[in-house]
């Protein structure tokens, strides 16, 4: 199954699943008369063995060119939510930043965006959200949850504010800004080194500055320490918490009873709303980094510890389908799973690959061109409305389950904005062969780095790269120098006239044509830069959410079980171990 990084209630990592049930049980004999309910997969990347994944495609329909709107989570899950480009809403970053980095940033989902949960719940849908958010949460004051996802349609929300990191499991290498703590460090040492030179250089008699300077020299330096290190310091404490709609259980969380917690609560929340029409997006903290797997798993598949992840992931994914069944909901209910990027090739431990494999397609997570990035899974199932064991190649995107679903639960798509997504159902029916894509814009950030064109009448699918990362080592197919690609500066290249591919005969992206090859290519890439530009013409100015005053941490903001800066609590017990 899949590549990518993360998932959704029955999704793998970089992925997201949703799961919609219908409005009340079914009476009458057409299953579109009301709408259902819906449970969404996202994971967050994925590829051993997926038994329920698996049966989940055979029972429904695979879509094979799935793409992401962003790399990253943050961008990609918000265009998720919406159905429009991350760009559209702020949430496309300009500097090396382009994910949230902190609970107590004040960037996020702006309040003006509209969910799909927002729509769903406005027709009378239960809607919940388990695991992951990594949205933001406040704005300008402790509490005031402008980002939080209650504030954006979801009556229930269990999991993480935030996302998984290295930070969060002991023993593991620093992963938040890795490479800036390690010059925090190196400066800090510096500073120290230069301090303990002058006091002994004082004590010696080689130095006559005042001992009063030599004070102010030295407070210099723990104020520059203090500085950095009461915000990297603590990561555990400050990005690692678990949240039940906003109240803070576990400060931070206890990472070996998370996956049992995950389950019981998207299992609870089915039992609980299994009446009426109800939304459930379950955003898997697998498969990410640090990959943290219970013993249960542990060894258990061939791909080492990423394979395990994954294995236990698919194993969430059968218990909550299996829930679905036992309360007789399967025929009721709209699944869907997907990932919300590609897996990460940079993501090693020694010999060990942790970011998982993205099989014939170039590229990995943070690359906002190259296949690899952004073609993720994606299975929507709703027996006896979607023909079984289907396979669809045409172009769709994760932001169509945001008109698809809104078309299903009788709302009304937002009419003063543009979305991006397009309603599935056509052609997950069958009425049409071919999807409404034709132009489809690949961002890295704010940067366009590639478009693809669907050539409708010919077949051809032609993606264009205006700017494509620089591998490090050179050929190395990732920028393992780097820990992940950058979207700007000295790390791309830039094309004129752009590289230029045909999918439809190329999806690994690997003989690039030229007029010489290809008889069509100006005339392709001239109609590709029009499309640009037309796109271009629909973009608004907005706040940018992701700018560095935004990720940056804040301690005002900073949400804390307890009194600040003793952030410390677990209201959870051992409550969740019985369901493993």
């Amino acid at each position: 199954m899949g590549v990518g990084q993360q998932c959704s209630a029955t999704c793998t990592k970089g992925s997201h699943s949703e799961t919609f049930p219908l409005s009340r049980r079914r009476v009458g004999p057409d299953p579109l008369e009301h709408g259902p309910s819906f449970v969404f997969f996202v994971p967050s990347a994925q590829a051993p063995r997926t038994p329920n994944i698996d049966r989940l495609a055979k029972e429904g329909v695979k879509l094979t060119q799935h793409i992401a709107a962003a790399p990253l989570c943050t961008p990609s899950r918000a265009a998720f939510l919406t159905g429009r480009y991350p760009i559209r809403s702020g949430m496309a970053s300009s500097n090396r930043y382009r994910a949230l980095l902190w609970n107590a940033g004040s960037g996020g989902l702006p309040v003006n965006e509209t969910t799909f949960a927002k729509v769903l719940r406005q027709q009378g849908y239960t809607t919940g959200l388990i695991g992951k958010w990594h949205q933001g949460m406040n704005c300008e004051a402790l509490n005031d949850h402008c980002h939080h996802p209650s504030n954006h349609g979801f009556d229930y929300f269990y999991g993480m504010p935030f996302t998984l990191l290295n930070n969060c499991q002991k023993n593991k290498p620093p992963e938040l800004d890795a490479a800036l703590q390690a010059k925090l460090w190196l400066y800090t040492q510096i500073i120290a080194l230069a301090v303990l030179t002058v006091i002994i250089g004082k004590l010696t008699g080689l130095i006559s500055a005042s001992w009063k300077i030599v004070a102010c020299f030295a407070l210099a330096g723990s104020l520059f320490f203090t500085s950095w290190y009461s915000s990297y310091g603590f990561v555990q404490y400050w990005n690692c918490i678990l949240m039940r709609n906003y109240d803070i259980t576990e400060q931070p969380m206890k990472l070996e009873r998370t996956t049992a917690l995950v389950l019981k609560e998207a299992v609870s929340f089915i039992e609980r709303n299994k009446h009426g029409p109800f939304l459930l997006f379950v955003s898997f903290l697998h498969v990410h980094i640090p990959l943290f797997t219970t013993e249960k798993f542990l060894g258990k598949s061939r791909h080492g510890l990423y394979g395990d992840n994954v294995e236990e992931m698919d194993w969430l994914v059968g218990k909550i389908l299996d829930a679905i069944e036992k309360e007789d909901l399967k025929n009721n209910t709209f699944t869907y799973f997907a990932s919300d990027h590609g897996g990460q090739l940079e993501a090693q431990e020694g010999k060990a690959q942790l970011g998982g494999w993205n099989g014939i397609y170039k590229g990995g997570k943070g690359m906002g061109g190259w296949e690899g990035g952004i073609r993720v899974p994606g299975i929507l199932r709703w027996p006896g409305v979607f023909p079984a064991d289907t396979v669809i190649d045409e172009p769709t995107s994760l932001m169509d389950i945001y008109p698809t679903v809104a078309h299903l639960g009788g709302g009304i798509v937002p009419q003063d904005r543009v979305v991006d997504g397009r309603n599935l159902m056509p052609l997950l029916q069958g009425k049409v062969q071919q999807s409404e894509h034709e132009f489809m814009f690949h961002y890295c950030g704010s940067y366009l780095h590639a478009v693809r064109w669907h050539q409708k009448d010919s077949g051809a699918l032609w993606k264009a790269h205006y700017v494509t990362p620089i591998f490090h080592p050179e050929g190395a197919g990732a920028c393992y120098g780097r820990g992940i690609c950058p979207c700007f500066g000295e790390g791309v290249t830039h094309h004129d006239p752009p590289l230029l591919f045909d999918l439809s005969r190329d999806p690994s992206e690997a003989k690039p044509l030229s007029p010489r090859t290809e008889p069509l290519f100006d005339t392709v890439i001239s109609r590709i830069a029009r499309a640009v530009q037309e796109h271009r013409q629909t973009l608004t100015p907005v706040p940018q959410q992701l700018s560095l005053y935004n990720i940056m941490w804040k301690p005002w903001l900073q949400p804390c079980c307890g009194t600040f800066p003793f952030c410390w609590c677990d209201k959870e017990g051992d409550s969740a171990h019985p369901a493993l």
